[in-house]
């Protein structure tokens, strides 16, 4: 294979542009074509005669593919992720296109960029939720089914990890939060009114969002596509502040196997 075009796949980040990192800034100048979700590439402004390729949630494969093809021919592409790239998100699309494809296609020039992911901006936000072991689970079901979720949810409140919820919620999978809620809660009796969950909304962005309540209160209604939601460990601890938005943070020892 002769061509010298190039893949980088990128983050960038859930709101500001200051949160994109200046590696993936310095690839989106110099791609001449850009790959992303609606919301994502509307984030960014075409620089030069560089082609956004927009396409829909689902598409995902789709994108990666014709992504690598581009890149094939000679052209320098971009594929955009919200976040970071690895987390829940394109690169994984990438490899397992790739993984399929001719064996020729393994030398072109392939690389992730990190970027902010929600998780850590949202922890950033509330204190520092995440100071000690902790798990992500995304619970759509689009890709795998409940019964994986609930199972993870199970052994991970069992374990005591603070927890981050991606996708919690949307209009098609409107009651699949509340039964995470019900799960964590019977794994969990004696705690539920001490065990910390917080709602980090559009975080980053004007509209930005923080509530803090516990796993017994926790309403799930209060919950879109754009809110991470962050359970805490049982030794997750609350510091009110004069201003209303108390902190949350993990410590970092923990005193006895729980």
């Amino acid at each position: 294979m002769t061509s010298r075009g190039w893949l980088r796949v990128v983050g960038i980040g859930p709101g500001p542009a200051q949160w994109i990192t200046p590696e993936v800034q310095a690839v989106l100048t110099e791609a001449s074509d850009v790959f992303g979700y609606h919301s994502y590439l509307d984030r960014l402004a075409p620089v030069g005669r560089q082609e956004l390729h927009p396409s829909d949630n689902g598409q995902e494969l789709q994108r990666a593919r014709r992504a690598l093809e581009l890149a094939l021919g000679g052209a320098r592409v971009a594929i955009v992720s919200g976040g970071d790239p690895g987390v829940f998100a394109m690169a994984a699309a990438v490899f397992e296109v790739l993984e399929r494809a001719p064996a020729a296609w393994r030398a072109l020039d392939i690389s992730v960029l990190p970027g902010v992911t929600a998780m850590l901006a949202a922890a950033a936000r509330l204190g520092a939720p995440l100071g000690n072991d902790f798990c992500a689970i995304n619970l759509s079901d689009n890709l795998k089914p409940w019964s994986v979720i609930a199972t993870r949810l199970r052994l991970a409140a069992q374990a005591d990890f603070a927890i981050a919820l991606y996708n919690p919620r949307s209009r098609a999978r409107p009651d699949q939060l509340q039964h995470a809620f019900e799960l964590l809660r019977s794994e969990r009796p004696e705690r539920g009114a001490q065990t910390w969950v917080a709602f980090a909304r559009a975080v980053g962005r004007p509209d930005e969002d923080l509530s803090i309540t516990t796993l017994a209160a926790a309403d799930p209604d209060r919950v879109d596509m754009r809110t991470l939601v962050l359970i805490g460990a049982t030794g997750t601890r609350c510091i009110e502040r004069p201003n209303g938005q108390p902190w949350l943070y993990c410590p970092r020892h923990i005193d006895e196997v729980r």
